[in-house]
């Protein structure tokens, strides 16, 4: 059954768990969606995942299109939705309105993503009103990892615990539909899931958010350089790869690959009359 902003909302409502993975190409937004997630982000993760920057601040909203149109072509029952990058929405209201638009007029996706609590309410209260499904994306916001100090665990003390939890009702009161919790206690978390409608979804937010998302490279072992606490790996897929491939590199050495099974044949009859 085809996801949607409906189904996330319900979902709360009945105390249905929710799961969402990132992809970022058509293949594997096939396989995640094959395998019965509620959504896809399309994350500007990819800017460290895909690009081999060392954070999500180069990624450009052409980057981002990009890789939405692959995954969206490749998802069918999830909902997809695609991350607005660093300075797609911070310039203004009508910047954020438009790049917004993009993401679903382009990109084809079914919703939007941003950073940010109280300081995007305008934004984010924009974007709704023109009928684009937002989730918003709060706790450690990596688009502020220069404001952070680097990827730090956020609202350990009073004054900014009390802050994310605001911000989490600033983004309810704006219109999004579910809100990230990312990099936060998960008593804040349990706080926060509590206090708001709408579904959180959290990633290093603890199990009493409404659902989870996860990086498939981390949870799958391909991004190794580095891995955050809040990870589990649930299989070992750049093991597996890096045997395929030296299997291969060997075979192809020793003239075992490829076989006879793996070529085309001709007529005996007409190879000799092209000596």
């Amino acid at each position: 059954m085809k996801n949607s902003v409906s189904t996330f909302m319900d979902a709360k409502g009945k105390n249905e768990k929710l799961t969402m993975l990132t992809a970022y190409d058509y293949s594997m937004a096939k396989i995640i969606d094959n395998a019965g997630v509620n959504g896809i982000l399309v994350g500007d993760s990819l800017g460290m995942v895909c690009l081999g920057y060392k954070d999500t601040l180069s990624v450009t909203m052409e980057d981002m299109l990009h890789h939405i149109k692959a995954v969206t072509r490749g998802s069918k029952d999830a909902l997809v939705v695609g991350d607005m990058p660093f300075m797609s929405y911070q310039t203004s209201v009508y910047d954020a309105v438009k790049n917004a638009g993009r993401i679903i007029q382009e990109g084809c996706a079914g919703a939007v993503k941003l950073e940010g609590g109280a300081t995007v309410y305008e934004e984010v209260k924009a974007i709704v009103k023109a009928q684009i499904p937002v989730m918003g994306h709060i706790g450690l916001t990596p688009q502020s990892v220069n404001m952070f100090g680097g990827f730090k665990v956020q609202g350990k003390d009073e004054n900014k615990a009390k802050q994310i939890i605001d911000d989490a009702k600033k983004l309810e009161d704006a219109g999004v539909f579910s809100i990230v919790l990312e990099g936060i206690p998960w008593k804040l978390a349990k706080i926060i899931t509590e206090s708001v409608t709408v579904p959180t979804i959290g990633i290093g937010a603890g199990k009493f958010c409404d659902g989870q998302i996860l990086v498939y490279q981390d949870m799958l072992g391909l991004f190794t350089d580095f891995t955050p606490k809040f990870v589990k790996t649930y299989g070992n897929a750049g093991e597996v790869m890096n045997t395929a491939f030296k299997d291969y590199i060997d075979e192809v050495k020793n003239g075992v690959f490829p076989s006879e099974e793996h070529s085309f044949k001709i007529d005996d009859e007409i190879i000799g009359k092209l000596y």
